[in-house]
């Protein structure tokens, strides 16, 4: 083999994106292939941008069950780290507190584990039907976590499909392949900027 040749294997030495989360980062009620993190790749590879997409999302996940599972998916090289939870801890009673404790233990966990990695932080807001100051501090919760880790930073993942019933499934919660296209798009501003 050429040295040219070698040269430009490790120019294009395939990187990795993990995207963890709960049920929106895995595609709750859809093929795999219509989940956000797989249109992302589609946009990867249209673009010919050495990166793989993994798709590390669980429905049902909490920051206190992601806290645990994280400590096993990192045993291989992550270049780019996406981090999508903590919807699914208001909903189950898990307090904001416990909430900016478990992520920063994910996030603390990933830079010790990969110390190179580049973070992005995908927000969420609160549904309407819960009220009160709950909303304000959930809210802060994500920018917090970005400005405090220096994460990019998506302030809501579901920007222009939350709430619109023919962007989503019929439980009105989880989107559907065309709400998909949109949160893959919000999401692609972000990190397009640091691939």
């Amino acid at each position: 083999m050429s040295e040219e040749n070698i040269s430009y294997q490790s120019q294009q030495k395939i990187k990795q994106i993990l995207f963890f989360g709960d049920s929106l980062t895995a595609g709750y009620g859809l093929a795999g292939n219509q989940a956000f993190p797989a249109l992302i790749q589609q946009k990867i590879d249209a673009q010919k941008l050495p990166y793989l997409v993994i798709n590390a999302g669980l429905s049902g996940e909490t920051s206190v069950g992601g806290k645990s599972r994280i400590l096993n998916l990192l045993n291989q090289p992550i270049d780019i780290f996406v981090l999508e939870l903590g919807i699914n801890d208001i909903l189950r009673g898990i307090t904001v507190t416990e909430t900016v404790k478990n992520l920063q233990f994910i996030i603390d966990f990933v830079k010790i584990k990969q110390p190179d990695v580049k973070m992005v932080l995908l927000g969420m807001e609160l549904p309407s039907f819960l009220t009160g100051h709950i909303l304000t501090e959930f809210r802060m919760v994500f920018r917090h976590l970005a400005d405090k880790n220096s994460m990019a930073f998506l302030p809501f993942l579901l920007q222009g499909v939350a709430g619109n019933r023919l962007l989503n499934l019929q439980d009105g919660v989880h989107p559907n392949a065309k709400g998909y296209e949109i949160i893959a798009g919000n999401v692609w501003t972000v990190l397009k900027n640091i691939l």
